[in-house]
């Protein structure tokens, strides 16, 4: 199988730089100075072993393959926020043998959240959610780090909505022998909502900087457990702490890397190359939506939500507002939130 990487940059660059090491076919789908960058001088993959160099053939758009092959897998790896365009953009294009990649190909969606499978089965028959444990790193154009050992990460994988098949273990093989741990389940989705719990922190991430005082701690476990609550609320299963902890023990383990420190998580890298877009939408914001539905508040996701889609759109860079005013705020969301409860109850 050849492997389309769309969105070749922390997740995407480093699956492709890993899938093309261990021998497997790669193309590289990027834009802008990444996509001159990698054209240039190739895919510089910054690992525990050393920065290595991939010359893989890279595009931006389908224009630059002509028609897909019946083998390809399409792997969806942009932000949450660019699925839609991705998607529209790659289900029409042809496959060699007729019809089109919405049609005959696999879609791999290797994503945070939990939207952008929805999105693509709305476009393609064949989607695959995989819950990305991989943490990496993509803030300069042409180069990805990922700083996992002795795994890069670990990549739960199965059919959307739900179920497994032969192609997910094909898939599956190839990523384990890539890095990777790659469990094939049929219930992925159990897996996505209980690292959605975790992606809730990168919000406050972004907007205070890293997580290491007790003031922030606390604000992340108040975040996350507005997100259990939601999720009890709306009846969705998630895989417990315990359960993930379990499968992960210390198969990826962070080690410093050469000329490539890990400033944070994926929100804090958008805001730090000043994309002017966050995933914020997808990730507290799909806390806030089922809150929405379900009945249950949500003031702290709701304010992070705001908050980093403010510091993205007016690219403010990442960390740049006090923990302690953030606190403050978010004590005020609160009140307003119970004062908005009373009045509806006795108003």
């Amino acid at each position: 199988m050849r492997y389309v990487i769309i969105g070749a940059g922390a997740v995407g660059g480093v699956m492709g730089g890993r899938l093309a090491g261990a021998g497997h076919e790669v193309v590289l789908v990027a834009r802008g100075a990444h996509f001159e960058a990698l054209r240039e001088g190739g895919l510089r993959l910054r690992v525990p072993e050393g920065e290595l160099t991939h010359r893989l053939p890279v595009v931006d758009g389908p224009s630059g393959l002509g028609e897909l092959r019946p083998d390809d897998v399409l792997v969806l790896a942009v932000k949450t926020q660019d699925s839609a365009a991705a998607l529209q953009t790659w289900g029409p294009v042809p496959v060699a043998g007729g019809k089109t990649a919405a049609e005959r190909l696999p879609l791999i969606c290797a994503q945070n959240g939990v939207e952008s499978q929805r999105l693509a089965l709305r476009v393609f028959r064949r989607v695959y959610g995989v819950c990305v444990w991989l943490p990496s790193t993509y803030v300069e154009p042409g180069v990805v780090s990922a700083a996992g050992s002795p795994l890069t990460g670990i990549l739960h994988l199965g059919r959307h909505p739900n179920g497994t098949d032969e192609t997910a273990r094909r898939i599956a093989a190839d990523l384990e022998k890539s890095h990777f741990e790659a469990p094939v389940v049929a219930d992925v989705a159990r897996w996505q909502y209980a690292k959605l719990l975790s992606n809730l922190g990168n919000a406050l991430e972004a907007v205070t900087g890293p997580v290491d005082s007790e003031e922030a701690a606390a604000l992340f476990l108040r975040v996350r457990a507005e997100g259990a609550a939601v999720l009890d609320g709306a009846g969705i299963p998630y895989a417990s702490a315990e359960e993930q902890r379990a499968v992960r023990g210390d198969k990826v383990t962070l080690v410093p890397l050469d000329g490539a420190p890990r400033g944070g998580g994926s929100s804090w890298q958008s805001l730090t190359r000043g994309t002017g877009t966050i995933e914020a939408d997808y990730l507290n914001g799909e806390i806030a939506l089922l809150g929405r539905l379900h009945g249950v508040p949500t003031p702290l996701n709701d304010l992070l939500q705001r908050l980093a889609n403010t510091f993205a759109r007016e690219r403010r860079a990442p960390g740049a507002m006090p923990v302690g005013e953030l606190a403050r705020l978010a004590e005020e969301a609160a009140v307003q939130v119970s004062g908005e409860d009373e009045a509806g109850l006795f108003g």
